[in-house]
């Protein structure tokens, strides 16, 4: 199980045999695994510190036999005063050592869900919410650790100290201690018949709590839009409807909860009053002495916190399971599979130095490529196309076309039905999914904007980045009006997605972060969408100049971003239709004039001569597929 670094065992589903007690705990016990030393030491003192409580009935016992014969026991008064403090001290230390514990399996239960959370297939991002998979980091957890540190631990503990109450009880008066015995039995039969209901509550609350993040985020993110179509109060009573369910939830366990709680306090007040009525009358009838009857007393009172831990903590396992199903789904989500390295390729560890060399393959090459999110509705149906080192190329078409897919497959994000994604001529499939991200950069359409500073989000693909290579890409990407505007410069702390930017400059910041990591493929996605004219020139700029230093392939839907560059691919329904420069584009390809002509876009200047038509039309070629799958 990638990513997870508590053993589960097997995957916990709902099924009626998984709801049984032992079950459940036999799953807690499991998530215990690395902390077995701890815990055992933690069971040892609770024992050690039952133990002595329960030899206290005993040495009280002679106290009051010995006063009624009118002594006075120093030293065993003396006694009980000992055992009493030593009871609260290994009491006190194995409380903590469980705490820590606790804290202990929460940590690595949540780095586990980090890790694999952050490792996810993209599709299952679009299967479940953000914050819900959130939730089950933070709020699931925090259940879970109680279970662990007191829960577990109680029911041990608990039932052995129980166990020896009732032995000694047994000893004292076996009578009582039948009476006692039918008052607890049903108390557990009330509580067993509970337990089922307090897990599918406790469940179906921790899956409202999730809803409710994953809304209030949703209306968050997307804060402006809500106030401008004044939706504040819908959005309230969406997100509202969820408390409710949460609520309600929550008080279905509650009530199940008290009814459990009052069974065994009736049963624990009835055996005292069973014990203290009867024994009374015994004792007066001669049938036993009163220090046996307040031995026992004492026992029928010292049993009611370990049957009450114990009911407690068989109501908190079952609502822990609830929590547990979630995060154990999590833990579950198909993650990206690691594709097998070569032996002696250093790709993966190697940072780009500088600008690529020129190199006998193309940067990046598509042959045949198809794909689709749902089988029954494909994307791509047959994408070819060649990125070569050091040149400017670029995607057009309609929305819809296949784009932004295109790039999702390059970045390894998903992998094609069929075909071929090459990478210097080289099969991704052949290659790790970080040998091949680490040689691109992405800047999207909607770009990624960190709560942090400046400095934190240009230098976060290379955090060791010297101040010179931060100069450079901050003079390439135009930001030094930015950098001087901000108070503190690049140690300005820019608001959660940008929030104290325009859409140009969080444009360019992402533009910066890309450039610095010097990937030998960069990708573009409507680079210049958020800009106005003088910008978009200043970035057009940009781009011919960051084609000198690697590859280029950009997304555009306006023509003046694209009309410079070295080869234009034109996409209509997932095909390649059209492919070469902006003139002969204009002249060879219907779609292309009329995406052109949308834009009152004409060519400038001389036609390309014949000679660099076919020199471009030669570079940017796809050439013919071998057997292997790579290219001849």
């Amino acid at each position: 199980m990638t990513g997870a670094t508590v053993p589960l065992g097997g995957r916990a589903e709902a099924t009626d045999d998984d709801k049984s007690a032992w079950t459940a705990l036999a799953t807690m016990y499991r998530l215990t695994a690395g902390h077995r030393g701890t815990v055992t030491v933690a069971t040892a003192l609770t024992l050690l510190a039952s133990a002595l409580g329960l030899a206290q009935p005993l040495v009280a016992r002679n106290v009051v036999d010995a006063t009624g014969r009118g002594q006075v026991v120093w030293s065993l008064l003396l006694l009980l005063g000992v055992l009493f403090l030593m009871e609260a001290a290994a009491g006190a230390v194995g409380r903590f050592i469980l705490e820590r514990m606790g804290e202990g399996v929460v940590r690595q239960l949540r780095h586990g869900l980090v890790g694999r959370l952050l490792r996810l297939e993209m599709r299952e991002y679009t299967r479940h919410r953000g914050a819900d998979l959130i939730s089950r980091v933070t709020a699931d957890t925090a259940l879970l650790r109680e279970v662990v540190s007191e829960a577990l631990v109680d029911l041990v503990t608990g039932s052995i100290v129980a166990a020896g109450a009732i032995t000694l009880m047994a000893w004292l008066d076996p009578l009582l201690l039948l009476l006692v015995a039918a008052t607890v039995a049903a108390a557990a039969a009330v509580v067993a018949s509970l337990l089922s209901g307090i897990r599918c509550a406790s469940e179906h609350m921790q899956n409202s709590v999730g809803a409710i993040a994953a809304d209030l985020e949703r209306a968050l993110v997307s804060l402006p839009m809500v106030r401008v179509h004044r939706a504040e109060e819908r959005e309230a009573a969406g997100i509202g409807a969820r408390v409710d369910a949460a609520y309600g939830a929550g008080v279905r366990t509650a009530k199940l909860a008290s009814v459990m709680s009052s069974a065994v306090e009736l049963a624990v007040q009835g055996s005292f009053l069973i014990v203290l009525v009867v024994g009374g009358l015994r004792v007066s009838g001669h049938a036993g002495s009163l220090g046996d009857l307040v031995a026992f007393l004492l026992y029928a009172s010292y049993l009611v916190l370990p049957l009450s831990s114990v009911f407690r903590a068989v109501g908190l396992v079952q609502r822990g399971m609830g929590a547990y199903q979630r995060i154990d789904e999590a833990l579950h989500l198909t993650v990206e599979a690691a594709a097998p390295r070569i032996p002696g390729d250093r790709t993966s560890t190697a940072r780009p130095t500088g600008p690529p060399l020129a190199r006998e393959h193309p940067a990046l090459t598509l042959h045949d490529v198809h794909f689709s999110y749902d089988p029954r509705r494909p994307v791509l149906r047959g994408v070819s196309f060649a990125v070569p080192h050091r040149r400017y190329v670029a995607l057009v078409g309609r929305s819809g076309a296949g784009k932004s897919t295109v790039f999702a497959l390059v970045a390894r994000f998903y992998e094609p039905d069929a075909g071929a994604v090459l990478f210097d001529g080289r099969p991704a499939a052949e290659l790790t999914r970080e040998a091949c991200r680490r040689g691109i950069a992405v800047v999207g359409q909607h770009t990624h904007v960190m709560h942090g500073t400046l400095h934190d989000n240009i230098t976060y693909a290379v955090p060791d980045a010297t101040q010179a290579e931060i100069r450079r890409v901050i003079e390439l990407t135009g930001l030094e009006e930015v950098v001087a505007r901000l108070p503190g410069g690049l140690s300005a702390v820019i608001g959660e997605r940008g929030s104290t930017l325009s859409g140009g400059e969080c444009q360019r910041i992402a533009l910066a972060r890309a450039l610095l990591a010097r990937p030998s493929l960069l990708l573009l996605d409507e680079p210049t969408s958020h800009l106005d004219a003088i910008n978009e020139a200043a970035i057009t700029t940009v781009m011919k100049n960051i084609a000198q230093e690697c590859a280029l392939l950009v997304i555009a839907h306006r023509m003046s971003t694209v009309q410079h560059a070295d080869h234009i691919v034109v996409l209509q329904d997932g095909r390649t239709v059209a492919g070469g420069r902006h003139e002969e584009l204009l002249a060879s390809s219907a779609l292309y004039r009329e995406l052109a002509a949308s834009q009152m876009l004409r060519p400038g200047g001389q036609p390309y001569a014949q000679g660099e038509v076919e020199a471009g039309r030669s570079a940017f070629a796809v050439p013919p597929a071998r057997s292997d799958g790579g290219q001849t």
